[in-house]
């Protein structure tokens, strides 16, 4: 079993989180001016790197709070984990594909948070 580092809870098995996808995807501004191509772009479109990826994580079954990791796609190994709205940590060797912009977008940071 894999330990997940929790930014409040700390280490945890990794059957307490869910994955949420990429992390830092700016939510369009205007999405009702999207066509069709657009909106698909942005719903269905990540980024699929190997090495490091900036991702979303919930601890679903502890303090149920949204946070990003940096975790290396090929090992699997956690990088670093941070707090929704905080800036990634530097980058360890190649740069990952951490900000994906759609069209007149605007970032999601406040939406993403929960208390």
């Amino acid at each position: 079993m894999q330990l997940i580092e929790c930014p409040w809870c700390g280490a945890r098995e990794e059957a307490e989180f869910h994955y949420g996808g990429q992390a830092h995807v700016a939510h369009p501004e205007d999405p009702h001016a999207l066509d069709d191509e657009q909106w698909a772009r942005y719903v269905f479109f990540r980024d699929n790197p190997k090495g490091p990826f900036a991702e979303r994580w919930a601890h679903a079954a502890g303090c149920r709070r949204w946070f990003n990791a940096l975790r290396d796609t090929v090992t699997h190994e956690f990088l670093a984990v941070y707090r929704v709205g905080d800036p990634p940590p530097p980058d360890p060797g190649t740069a990952p594909a951490t900000h994906r912009t759609a069209p007149g977008a605007q970032p999601r940071q406040g939406q993403e948070a929960t208390s």
